[in-house]
């Protein structure tokens, strides 16, 4: 079966570059366009695409909003974050408000389907720049409002289930790193990691890579990794 997108973009001709790279293959299609968030909630109710392409900053409702609508909607589409600014401040907060990946638009085409493809089956896709430069610039602010700062919260009692190789791979998830960097940093398989990776979300509990991210934030340990020499 066809991946059902939905696009959701306040620029017409961003909206038709998107949609002719999608309609041109044939396991996927483009089945509505939204203006706004407001029009991108109300289409993922009444068309059910499996993933909707949801711009950040539109008028009225903003992509953030509509992200967090369409996710406690539930067994809704999954949502991937576009945007221009690979330093927006609001990029964090849509990855909690339940987006399921988070891309730049000047990704190369091959790069968005791929992401369309792997959202579409239940994994998460962010951009690896986009972790990493969200790490240097709001490591050091709360993790619900890129605005404040405050003093670390106790660590999560969950990161004790975690073997030292786990808690190591979710450091290097929470780098933005996939799992073939992370399969060289680590001296392991391509295989191996992708293991490890499936134990750290059982373990906490969480749904993707993208919620491992927001956890290490939140424990105030996701930029341990980065610094440690190889």
């Amino acid at each position: 079966m066809s991946t059902r997108v939905l696009l959701a973009d306040d620029q017409p001709l961003l909206r038709l570059g998107f949609r002719m790279v999608i309609d041109a293959h044939d396991d996927m299609t483009v089945v509505g366009e939204a203006g706004d968030g407001e029009e991108a909630v109300r289409l993922s109710a009444a068309l059910s695409p499996d993933v909707v392409l949801m711009d950040v900053r539109m008028p009225g409702v903003d992509g953030i909003e509509a992200t967090q609508r369409i996710a406690q909607a539930g067994d809704g589409p999954r949502v991937v974050i576009l945007t221009t600014f690979d330093l927006d401040a609001y990029a964090y907060n849509a990855l909690r408000a339940g987006a399921s990946g988070f891309l730049l638009k000047d990704v190369p085409p091959s790069d968005l389907l791929s992401a369309i493809r792997a959202v579409a089956s239940g994994d998460a896709v962010i951009a690896p720049s986009v972790t990493r430069r969200l790490l240097d610039a709001y490591a050091d602010r709360l993790p619900n409002d890129p605005e404040a700062t405050a003093s670390p919260s106790p660590a999560d009692d969950r990161l004790k289930l975690l073997t030292d190789r786990e808690h190591e791979v979710l450091l290097e998830v929470a780098a933005g790193r996939s799992n073939a960097e992370i399969a060289e940093r680590l001296i392991v398989t391509e295989a191996t990691v992708k293991t490890h990776v499936g134990r750290v979300l059982t373990k906490l509990e969480l749904r993707d890579r993208v919620q491992a991210v927001i956890f290490a934030y939140e424990n105030r340990i996701a930029g341990e990794a980065s610094s440690r020499p190889r």
